[in-house]
């Protein structure tokens, strides 16, 4: 009985000794790097990893290297549950379509309040990019994955919010008219994509689409979010190339069939 008692405490001292090196560490390592660093057996290292990346405090890029998670690294915590299944199945694709887009890509999910929050992003490697923290919340009539979330809410859960949310003119491109926005929201679920074009950030234009899970539930919004003067010149690629990614990331979830009802 003591034997087991001190190999779980082992288990959980190692999995503490990973994320406290992993966060210190400025780049992605290999797990070479990690069994190197911390004199661990390959095995059991890249075991405790690998049930690190399924819960997504931990991701894997494409070469196969390993970093903490950015809502651990940046403060606010992290996820569990149903949505550290999402960031782990969406991380991968994520990366893929930033390295094929040359732009950055967030995931937002949608709040109680109909507020968007962003819950994971893959950075784009441009000198010039856009990006942001994901701390806090963003208001959901004036961004892409917020109106993407919007579209595919209740009605009645939408105009609910639209009475709550301060409809205040961010930039001087934000729609602030009700009827416009309540038509931008009617858009994003006949298209499939919602887009918003330095409404929130000047200079910063982005395209989301719908992510469902496998009962056909609207559970987040990808997002291509790029410097405004390049979305102008590349447009139609990013839409399509975020709702094939967003298709694909439903898939990964169990998502089967093409219809859906209201959520």
């Amino acid at each position: 009985m003591n034997n087991n008692n001190d190999s779980e405490v082992k288990s959980a001292v190692r999995v503490l000794e990973l994320l406290e090196l992993l966060a210190r560490a400025q780049k992605p390592l290999t797990l070479k790097m990690i069994v190197s660093e911390l004199g661990y057996p390959k095995s059991s290292t890249f075991n405790l990893l690998a049930t690190l990346v399924s819960r997504a405090y931990v991701t894997r890029d494409e070469s196969e290297a390993y970093r903490i998670h950015e809502a651990f690294r940046n403060g606010p915590g992290w996820s569990s549950g149903r949505e550290a299944q999402l960031i782990a199945a969406a991380q991968p694709i994520m990366d893929a379509l930033r390295d094929a887009e040359g732009e950055t890509v967030f995931l937002g999910v949608r709040r109680r309040d109909g507020r968007i929050r962003p819950v994971t992003k893959s950075v784009s490697h441009q000198l010039v990019r856009f990006d942001s923290d994901m701390t806090g919340s963003d208001a959901s009539f004036c961004t892409a994955m917020g109106r993407v979330m919007l579209g595919y809410w209740k009605p009645e859960k939408t105009a609910a919010y639209l009475a709550r949310e301060r409809i205040v003119q961010i930039t001087e491109h934000t729609i602030i008219d009700r009827v416009q926005i309540r038509r931008t929201i009617e858009a994003a679920r006949e298209n499939g994509y919602a887009i918003s074009d330095q409404e929130a950030v000047i200079g910063g234009s982005g395209v989301a689409a719908p992510v469902r899970d496998a009962t056909g539930e609207v559970i987040a919004a990808l997002n291509i979010a790029v410097v405004t003067a390049r979305f102008a010149t590349n447009r139609e690629r990013m839409i399509a190339a975020v709702i094939r990614n967003a298709d694909e990331l439903s898939s990964r979830l169990g998502y089967k069939g093409p219809n859906m009802e209201n959520q």
